[in-house]
């Protein structure tokens, strides 16, 4: 005992009670998929709250001296059953978000077991094992102090749990403006438990309760005939009463309720007093019919398109082992998890990531779970190594109803740090697949500026040649670009006579109130598709250095190189009237070998003669002029202290009316955020219309900027574009990266680098990788759903000859992978 009391003594000083702001990492080690469910258990640091492994704790302990680590261990066991109960179980909750195995979404599975919690705190390197309950005999002081950490680390909301709720935040209905101020009227109308049907036709499903004057009403049509016959909507239409409550949704929990007027669905917090007006006991309520979140997935799923791309219909055998490894959903993130298990099956993703893991994790910083290298190996890692590609048990058995899904990784830490900061990718939305693997293809290249850069597996140049029509002259640029976006031109379809019968029996079946025929997918040439990339587009209010004049041109696209990994995107999302996207429900034949050498771009052929390369005027005719403004006064307010472009805008909206006007206004604007800004003329459209600082920017700002793996040049134009504001700057030239490379690559093509580049240590503009145009599928990403706020996301990814269906954490061999229904291709290039 006196050995263990001299060793707490010893990191009772290290040892810290977490406060408010602190992040507990308690479910996941910091550098691998460990939890305290792991063989091993997790170490959380009582200094840092840091989550480890087995593997890793040991060396947290060499690299940082901290000593004192609090083992939690859990361990599965059946859940016993209460024989006692006779009320039977309760309701189960409705889901109200279209997500799997979060609050307000699906379960997978009831809750059938428990865990048995073991807990200790181990002191390093002595390797002291000392339990919970082992404190006793020390000083009151250094026990109570242990304890207390000890206990606000185990009730402590998980970092990842508080990131769930942040990420939910936002998600949950909101409160009707009508809830606390609901008319009903005293009409006696009592609704009975069960037996309902629409008071204007036969419906007796999908039936919405009014809840100012109790009618009963079927609800709206759907798109594929199902539904109701819109009757609830046109009473709302016919008496402005608001709310109402969807009948058979009904539980002590709540219930579906829609305010027309609000046209969403929301909360009623006073839906108990609201029912009991018609005789309704909420607590005596069971749902018998489908939510709004339930409708959704069965819509999708009568179309089909559920069932053929998630290969539903055939007994799939299930893969596991190095780089068949399931990722769970973390609340709709199914379009991470098949971005990232695709890019992951890419090698220079694994040499990047994976292969140097043991370096990356050296050189982490001190909090690894904020760090885009450290957290991104670990995924990597995750998914190849092998080590959680394993059925998915609690009690060591897998169960029947789950029979080809994993244990997986769940990638909490690598979300919450991808997604930090965005509007999107913060939240637990459903989102695009294709935003997503552009936002990680940023993310990585902000990282790998100075160092090697998968992303030169996807990079290309793409030349686009513009010609005047009217001077016949051209124009040649370049850009990069990471994915060709490829229209869908429907007017190809090869079977519209089938389309056109399919939508005559639609129309007549919606007009009949009939159930709609089965689907007619339009069957669109994958050649057309490329053709409608290739062909010329016509650009309106092109500014033609010919003319010097605005004029109409032909833009017509080609490549300027061919990258390894050539990623197509089917352009299937439009936007419909009400400016929601939805989806084009078609059907292409892609194929498994590719030849796209036609689109390779010429550069300037002979017989074409060039626009002169001069800049656009900075005020074009029909743009308003720069003003004239009183020099000297600007100069006494720039002499007061006050910044040069405060000033300029100070006598440009004083009409130059004299010193005391432009100071009256610097004194009343000086808190506005744009107080230093530059002045933007009213009505103009771009930077030529803006008057800028003329002081040159700091060295050293340029230095820093430099110092990221950006040329001079281009650090001195984020500058002057950002009045040499240096945090700005540096937002600034992230939000216009692809301009500054196309113009680097530019100089590249024209040899204005090579010369620059012997006095810069640093290489100016993108690296592209070209070769051949000749590729093979290699794989592609699927969304089902009828748009991409809604749905779901897989991968099929060719490996070792075969295709592999991933699906979340399912991961098995593909019998029929559907080809023709893909979102996002990727090709490999055939070596020649």
């Amino acid at each position: 005992m006196a050995e263990l009391s001299e060793a707490l003594l010893s990191v009772l000083p290290s040892i810290r009670v977490p406060k408010a702001g602190d992040r507990v990492h308690k479910d996941e080690c910091a550098f691998s998929f460990d939890t305290p469910e792991s063989d091993g258990g997790l170490y959380i640091c009582m200094n840092t709250f840091l989550g480890f492994g087995k593997q890793y704790v040991e060396k947290h302990y060499q690299k940082t001296g901290q000593r004192v680590y609090l083992h939690l261990k859990r361990t599965c066991k059946p859940k016993e059953e209460d024989t006692n109960s006779s009320a039977g179980d309760p309701p189960r909750k409705k889901p109200t978000r279209l997500a799997i195995g979060v609050e307000g979404g699906f379960d997978i599975t009831e809750e059938k077991f428990e865990y048995d919690e073991d807990v200790k705190i181990v002191i390093f390197p002595e390797h002291l094992d000392i339990p919970r309950d082992g404190l006793e005999g020390l000083p009151d002081m250094v026990r109570d102090r242990i304890a207390s950490a000890v206990e606000a680390i185990l009730t402590a909301d998980s970092a990842s749990r508080k990131q769930e709720v942040q990420a939910w935040d936002g998600e949950v209905r909101r409160i009707s403006k009508h809830a606390f101020s609901l008319h009903q009227l005293q009409n006696d109308i009592r609704i009975p438990p069960c037996g309902w049907k629409c008071s204007k036709c036969d419906m007796r499903e999908n039936l919405w309760l009014n809840m100012t004057d109790g009618a009963i009403l079927c609800g709206r049509r759907y798109f594929d005939g199902s539904g109701g016959n819109n009757h609830a909507v046109e009473h709302y239409r016919e008496t402005g009463y608001p709310l109402a409550v969807k009948l058979g949704t009904i539980t002590p929990d709540g219930a579906d309720v829609y305010s027309y007027d609000e046209d969403d669905m929301v909360l009623d917090p006073n839906l108990a007093e609201h029912l009991a007006h018609f005789g309704i006991d909420m607590l005596k309520m069971q749902k018998t019919d489908k939510t709004m979140t339930e409708l959704e997935i069965d819509m999708n799923q009568r179309i089909g398109e559920w069932e053929l791309i998630q290969e539903s219909g055939v007994q799939l055998k299930p893969l596991y082992g190095p780089g068949y490894t399931g990722i769970r959903n973390l609340g709709n993130s199914c379009y991470l998890n098949s971005v990232m298990q695709v890019l992951f099956s890419i090698p220079d993703f694994q040499r990047k990531y994976v292969d140097k893991l043991e370096k990356i994790f050296q050189s982490a910083p001190s909090d690894p779970t904020q760090d885009f290298s450290t957290q991104v190996a670990k995924l990597g890692h995750g998914l190849l190594s092998g080590e959680y590609s394993k059925p998915a048990s609690a009690d060591g058995e897998q169960q029947p109803d789950q029979k080809g899904v994993q244990n997986g990784i769940a990638p909490r830490m690598f979300k919450s740090l991808i997604g930090k900061g965005h509007p999107e990718f913060s939240t637990n939305r459903q989102q695009d697949a294709q935003e997503f693997f552009l936002h990680f293809i940023n993310m990585v290249e902000r990282n790998c500026r100075s160092s090697e850069n998968p992303n030169e597996v996807f990079r290309f140049l793409v030349e686009e040649k513009l010609k005047c029509l009217a001077t016949e002259k051209v124009k040649y640029t370049q850009r990069v670009d990471y994915i060709m976006q490829l229209p869908v031109p429907m007017d190809a379809a090869l079977n519209k006579d089938e389309l056109l019968e399919y939508e005559e029996k639609k129309r007549q079946a919606e007009e009949e109130k009939q159930p709609l025929p089965e689907l007619v997918r339009a069957k669109v040439p994958f050649s057309s598709c490329l053709e409608a990339y290739g062909a010329p587009e016509q650009v309106d209010d092109f500014w033609s250095t010919a003319l010097q004049a605005k004029s109409v041109a032909l833009k017509t696209t080609r490549f300027a190189s061919f990258p390894d990994y050539l990623v197509i995107q089917i352009k299937k999302f439009t936007f419909g009237l009400d400016w929601v996207p939805k989806k084009l429900d078609v059907s292409i034949e892609m194929p498994e070998e590719l030849d796209i050498s036609a689109l390779q771009g010429t550069g300037l052929q002979d017989g074409e003669e060039e626009m002169p390369d001069i800049a656009p005027p900075l005020v074009t005719p029909d743009e308003p002029k720069a003003p004239m403004l009183d020099e000297s006064v600007i100069i006494q307010l720039v002499e007061m202290g006050f910044p040069m472009d405060a000033c300029r805008k100070a006598v440009y909206y004083t009409g130059n009316s004299g010193v005391e006007a432009a100071m009256n206004w610097v004194m009343s604007h000086m808190d506005d955020p744009d107080f230093a800004n530059p002045l933007v003329l009213p009505g103009s459209s771009g930077p030529g219309s803006t008057i800028a600082c003329p002081d040159p920017p700091s060295e050293d700002s340029v230095a820093t900027i430099v110092s990221m793996g950006f040329s001079r040049d281009q650090a001195m134009k984020a500058l002057r574009a950002t009045s040499n504001s240096l945090e700005r700057a540096v937002d600034w030239i992230f939000s216009h990266i692809d301009d500054l490379d196309a113009e680097a690559a530019m100089d590249i093509s024209e040899g204005r680098s090579a010369a620059e580049s012997i006095s810069e240590s640093i290489p100016v503009g993108p690296k592209v990788r070209d070769g051949p145009g000749k590729y093979q599928l290699f794989a592609f990403i699927s969304h089902m759903g009828t748009s991409t706020m809604c749905g779901h996301y897989v991968c099929h990814i060719k490996k070792d000859g075969r295709w592999v269906i991933y699906n979340d954490q399912k991961v098995c061999a593909s019998e029929k992978p559907p080809k023709d229904l893909g979102y996002i291709y990727f090709y490999q290039r055939i070596p020649s």
